[in-house]
């Protein structure tokens, strides 16, 4: 067997492995498979004789690509807040927001990955927070082979690896009875939006229910306003496909839903439910509302 065969043979014993690292990391598929061949490339262009684990080498290199990547969007991101409402690639003109088609099969992949919520959550880290808490906490990777990555000792790694884990984990500021009766509501909420029953649906609004939504969710320049059952149960209906890439979550230590097409968090609903029945929706969507938001991961 030739070197080249050799390196690709070895390669793909861990390229399952350095895929879900990246997705991870990047919440993308796309994104994922492209750092996965920017380390193949890498493997390419070095001198490997003497590396002994070569697993941890392209988990070292791929991370690194992933940082870059992250550190990149970070940089996009606050350079596009000003721009994001005027985005001609998304169209807010339902309840939920309605974004362009994506594949079904992505998002599919994305849902059987490692969770959409934790997904949103994870993009709300700051590039260092992520790196550290996804190859700790996810792939088990020692805090003194993280710390090289990012330029940071490894009591500092911990640090951000343990302030990743609590904003992850969030603070319920409800009794956990309550935040079961609330995630009950809120998941047979989605639950019917996804499936097309109306009728289910109305049975969990509150006749007099009312939604508003802030001015980057609507088609018109103003803040929505929208009063009763029927009428908001029909602008669900509307949003029946974005539901797929929606779920449930913490917000502010409440159970609500988060809209993140291929992980990329767009906007979050947060409902008041009383006796059971859902009396207030609060659709958010401008970029500076969602930042001051608490999100948090259920069930992690």
């Amino acid at each position: 067997m030739d070197e080249n065969s050799w390196l690709t043979e070895r390669f793909e014993e861990h390229r399952s492995h350095l895929r879900a690292v990246s997705y991870r990391m990047l919440g993308s598929l796309a994104e994922a498979d492209d750092a996965v061949q920017e380390a193949w490339l890498r493997l390419n262009r070095s001198d490997v004789s003497d590396v002994e684990n070569l697993g941890g080498w392209l988990t070292t290199v791929v991370s690194r690509v992933c940082l870059n990547l992250l550190r990149s969007r970070e940089s996009r991101r606050e350079d596009s807040m000003e721009a994001r409402p005027s985005d001609p690639a998304v169209s807010r003109a339902d309840t939920l927001g309605t974004v362009d088609p994506v594949d079904p099969e992505q998002e599919a992949l994305l849902a059987d990955s490692v969770g959409l919520a934790l997904l949103v959550v994870l993009d709300q880290l700051a590039p260092a927070e992520r790196l550290a808490f996804v190859l700790h906490d996810l792939f088990a990777v020692p805090f003194d082979e993280i710390a090289p990555m990012i330029e940071k000792s490894p009591t500092a790694t911990r640090q951000l690896a343990s302030r990743a884990r609590r904003r992850v984990k969030g603070a319920p500021l409800a009794p956990e009875a309550d935040l079961t009766r609330q995630r009950r509501v809120v998941e047979a909420f989605l639950a019917a939006t996804r499936c097309g029953n109306f009728d289910a649906l109305v049975t969990l609004l509150h006749p007099d229910v009312v939604l508003r939504a802030d001015r980057a969710v609507g088609p018109t320049p103003a803040p929505i306003l929208v009063r009763g059952a029927v009428t908001v149960a029909t602008g669900a209906m509307a949003a029946m496909q974005r539901a797929r890439s929606t779920a449930p979550v913490l917000i502010d230590g409440v159970v609500g839903l988060a809209m993140a097409p291929l992980g990329r968090l767009f906007l979050v609903l947060g409902f008041t439910i009383e006796d059971g029945l859902i009396t207030e929706i609060d659709v958010v969507a401008e970029p500076e509302r969602l930042g001051a938001l608490e999100l948090a991961a259920l069930d992690v």
